[in-house]
């Protein structure tokens, strides 16, 4: 399987562009960084930066995005503007370019006043190659005004899902970033993610009024992570798993993702009083404690942390043996994001998820309150409609006076108003909203108040696409390629699925229709003829031996079937038992995906 990548733009103009000093930028590489040759996709985004051409760079994590834009920072005559989601990311990204020798500043709240005032100073006088700032203070028209009379060579939007409201991290200050890049002269934009749908890229590409973007996509391929997902019935049976793998992986250290704050620190506590060296990380926690715990895992004196979605997002640990998710998150987009932390360094590594049904209203309660309701949406339109219409209003309308007044959140009604201007309700002008004009009809205003409820559909379908991805008897690596838009292709030979065909656990393997990106219901993977590749091998350019399961062992049951037993249904075919409850048992069939079904409808097979 080879995955898409656009080298650069195709048309008439290329011609004129300028010529890359590649010599320059490879000697550049090895001196400042270490690196002595490009990794995929690095060249061809660089190549589109330096020829003036909007690009999507999508690389795994890992893979090395920063550098394609601290190289070219180095030939381009003005800075480069990189907006990023975190401080501490940003604080991590500006150590690691002064130590390249890169002049670099950062814009952000943890500034003093003569910090800035001399940072501004700076800014204006030419002295950085590299700024970092956060996407609320491009909504700052001050800041705006200062980058744009500095001259701005290239803006660069990192962790660029973060944009997209059909993102699994999506963030309402980046729906400004547009207006930023307009203000600024619309430089030449970047927008790098390690994770991203083409539903995804097209809408960061529209979010950020990119011009004929070229896309950068290396695929998502990571052939040093074994993928798992053990079925666990009850949280006792997850800490079994989790005190099994904990005995069965010698080195490194691991994250443990749970879905919220509680079930955080009851791990927490539960893993200490097991005797581990663990510690947990997540929002409620005072900002020096947060630090505190980060910087100790990361000089390895904390082996497991737990944690919630609050920890992770550009954090560079290169040892990660292992990240387990205690709860399935609310997306693949998501999972493999996490996932993906562990193992930078190229050495074998472990994904593994807890798998539970009854997580899914977990999930379900998140999802409920993520949109804003018609209501809301209604709300925020009729008060700027109200004080719109005040004389005294002529200068516009602030986000926080529509927050104060609708009574709403001000994130909610950040999402709100980037909505009314898409549809050329109102603008935006100097930090203020005026309004345009009425929605025109009825059927507009309606629409208007739908499209959270089509969003909301397309959450849920995302989270069964998540539950799909655990019950499926398929290859885990294809069925990821295929949801995230490439080629299915063959089979990874290294996920638990491909392990248990490989010992006779699971039947041959069927091919893998591509549905997702039609976006049909997750049961629709449907099987088709069999491929002959079960016994796929790892690409000797990227060998692999993770350490196999022989730990985790399965739980013993005294009904008529154990986990792990192959069976046979008569309408569902051959499966295997992953859950037993009573009389009934839930396998998961190559056929038919994961069911429950009573135990005497069941035959056991060899």
């Amino acid at each position: 399987m080879v995955p898409k990548t656009v080298s650069g733009p195709k048309n008439p103009a290329r011609q004129r562009d300028p010529e890359i000093d590649w010599s320059r930028l490879h000697r550049e590489a090895e001196q400042r960084f270490g690196v002595k040759k490009f990794r995929p996709g690095q060249r061809e985004i660089i190549e589109c930066v330096l020829r003036q051409h909007d690009v999507v760079g999508i690389l795994p994590t890992g893979a090395g995005k920063s550098l394609t834009y601290q190289l070219p920072a180095l030939l381009l005559p003005k800075s480069v503007v990189v907006v990023s989601p975190l401080i501490s990311l940003m604080q991590d990204q500006q150590e690691k370019a002064e130590d390249a020798e890169i002049d670099a500043a950062k814009l952000d709240s943890t500034l003093t006043t003569s910090e800035t005032r001399n940072t501004v100073q700076e800014i204006r006088e030419g002295e950085h190659d590299l700024i970092y700032v956060t996407p609320e203070r491009l909504e700052n028209p001050e800041y705006l005004d200062l980058l744009k009379k500095a001259g701005v060579s290239l803006f660069v939007v990192d962790e660029a899902h973060c944009v997209s409201q059909w993102g699994h991290d999506f963030r309402p200050a980046y729906l400004t970033l547009q207006h930023a890049i307009q203000a600024l002269g619309h430089p030449p934009v970047l927008a790098l993610t390690a994770t991203a749908t083409p539903e995804v890229a097209a809408d960061v590409i529209k979010q950020l009024g990119m011009n004929k973007a070229e896309i950068v996509n290396t695929g998502i391929e990571r052939a040093n992570l074994f993928f798992e997902v053990l079925p666990t019935v009850n949280s006792e049976a997850k800490r079994e798993r989790i005190r099994q793998m904990l005995a069965g992986e010698r080195e490194g250290t691991g994250l443990i993702y749970t879905a919220t704050i509680r079930a955080a620190n009851e791990l927490w506590s539960w893993l200490r009083e097991d005797g581990n060296n663990a510690e947990r990380y997540h929002s409620k926690l005072r900002k020096g404690e947060r630090e505190d715990i980060q910087q100790r895992f990361m000089n390895n004196d904390v082996r497991v942390l737990i944690a919630t979605k609050a920890f992770g997002m550009g954090v560079d640990k290169p040892d990660i043996r292992f990240v387990v998710h205690w709860n399935f998150p609310d997306s693949l987009e998501s999972y493999y994001q996490e996932a993906g932390r562990a193992g930078r360094d190229g050495k074998s590594a472990r994904a593994t998820l807890l798998y539970r049904l009854e997580d899914r209203r977990i999930q379900g309660f998140f999802l409920g309150g993520k949109y804003p309701r018609r209501e809301h949406s209604f709300k925020v339109y009729e008060t700027l409609g109200q004080l719109a219409s005040q004389p005294e209003r002529s200068s516009g309308v602030h986000l926080q006076e529509l927050a104060t007044i609708s009574g709403l959140p001000k994130r909610k009604v950040q999402v709100i108003v980037s909505q009314l201007e898409a549809a050329g309700v109102l603008e935006r002008r100097r930090g203020a909203f005026h309004k345009l004009r009425d929605f025109a009809s009825n059927e507009e205003l309606t629409a208007f108040l739908s499209e959270y409820e089509r969003r909301g559909l397309s959450d849920r379908e995302r989270l069964q696409s998540m539950m799909s991805y655990a019950q499926t008897a398929q290859c885990r690596m294809r069925y990821l390629r295929d949801y995230f838009g490439e080629d299915a292709g063959h089979e990874c030979g290294h996920c638990d699925n491909c392990r248990a065909r490989a010992e006779g656990r699971l039947p041959a393997a069927n091919t893998l229709k591509r549905n997702s990106r039609q976006r049909k219901p997750p049961q629709a993977i449907a099987a088709a003829e069999p491929d002959g590749r079960a016994d796929a091998a790892v690409s000797p350019e990227a060998p692999f031996s993770p350490p196999r399961p022989e730990f985790l062992q399965h739980t013993q049951s005294p009904a008529l079937f154990t986990i792990g037993d192959g069976v046979r249904h008569k309408k569902f075919g051959p499966g295997e038992v992953i859950e037993i409850s009573g009389d009934n048992v839930t396998a998961k069939f190559a056929q038919g995906g994961t069911k429950r079904v009573r135990s005497e409808f069941l035959d056991r097979i060899a």
